[in-house]
């Protein structure tokens, strides 16, 4: 199979501990390989590589076999069964999460695993740091295995995020303006998963040109206080911290209607998850969502009912008309949304 890279971009920086033997890549550089590790603390960026790299493998062959495996609950020659070849030879990509916490078995089999690894098969090590695991990690870039090491760091800076979200607009072929990017970065600091929502959302709703403006009306007072925090509070049940959060917002210039468009996305991706069991990866897949997502909803569906949650999508979906001009106050409207979820729709 090509080793295509999914888009340009400079590597990621090598290990200063030990001569590194392998690729290291950016996490928009994610290519097959036999060992794909996918090491780091940024959460979303790896989620994504690791979500790209199946696309990418899926789109070469469609009969691609996806399995998952816990490195931190692993069964006995359960890497060696999900890597044997199947009876019509499907390409197979197994995806081992929580290796920073692995078994000795998983360890010790995976290490064997290295000295021969499987043909047509793809197996990525999600490591999210620490000292479990590290002679896997020195062996794997040490060469052995064929592998190439994607370096997942946490964007601190906000250069950083200003290069992320602009290839968020231009992946998606939509122009915005430098001082758009600037308020969107300033707006989302501290959660780039939130500042890749914002960007999607920008890039849906906005028909021509993203500027400063849009931003504003969409974000307004999003530095100190946003819509996610609103919602957040809201479906934890803090409904005074809700209301304050959402005040400040509202005196910093936000809209209710993207405040509303925050509780929606939330909303809906848990009835989506509502009664649903399996593992995050494995419900992302199933439900076209990013794994952090999955996780999330599932958090934030503790304690809820049905019932419950049946009340709160149609509360939802009238306060979205009310802000949209079917009702005189959009704000008050708003503040009873807000209570509705605070109580999980319970009356």
């Amino acid at each position: 199979m090509a080793a295509r890279t999914a888009s340009s971009g400079r590597a990621a920086p090598r290990s200063a501990s030990k001569a590194v033997a392998i690729p290291q890549l950016a996490w928009h550089q994610v290519r097959p390989a036999p060992i794909v590790l996918v090491s780091g603390t940024e959460v979303f960026l790896a989620e994504r590589a690791i979500r790209q790299l199946r696309d990418f493998l899926k789109l070469e062959d469609p009969s691609l076999e996806i399995s998952d495996v816990q490195a931190d609950s692993y069964a006995p020659g359960e890497l060696l069964t999900m890597a044997s070849p199947s009876l019509f030879g499907e390409p197979r990509l197994i995806r081992v999460s929580s290796v920073e916490k692995c078994s000795d078995t998983f360890l010790a089999e995976c290490l064997d695993y290295l000295q021969n690894p499987a043909e047509d098969t793809y197996v990525v090590l999600r490591h999210g740091g620490g000292v479990r695991g590290k002679k896997l990690l020195d062996t794997i870039r040490s060469g052995l295995g064929g592998a190439v090491e994607v370096v997942c760091a946490e964007l601190k800076k906000d250069t950083d995020r200003h290069d992320f979200a602009s290839a968020e607009f231009k992946t998606a072929g939509k122009r915005v303006t430098p001082s758009a990017l600037r308020s969107l970065v300033a707006a989302f600091s501290g959660d780039l998963a939130e500042l890749s929502a914002a960007c999607q959302q920008l890039i849906a709703d906005v028909g021509a040109e993203v500027t400063e403006t849009t931003v504003d009306r969409y974000y307004g007072g999003r530095v100190e206080a946003n819509a996610f925090k609103v919602a957040d509070a809201a479906i934890a049940g803090h409904q005074g911290e809700a209301l304050v959060i959402l005040r400040h917002a509202l005196s910093s210039g936000a809209d209710p209607v993207p405040v509303v468009a925050a509780f929606a996305m939330k909303i809906r991706t848990m009835a989506k998850l509502c009664g649903v069991r399996g593992g995050s990866a494995q419900l992302a897949s199933q439900f076209g969502l990013a794994p952090w997502q999955v996780e999330r909803a599932q958090r934030d569906l503790r304690n809820w009912t049905d019932e419950g949650l049946a009340r709160c999508v149609v509360a939802l979906a009238e306060t979205d008309a009310a802000v949209k001009g079917a009702e005189r106050d959009p704000v008050f409207a708003l503040e009873r949304l807000i209570g509705v979820i605070a109580r999980r729709g319970e009356s």
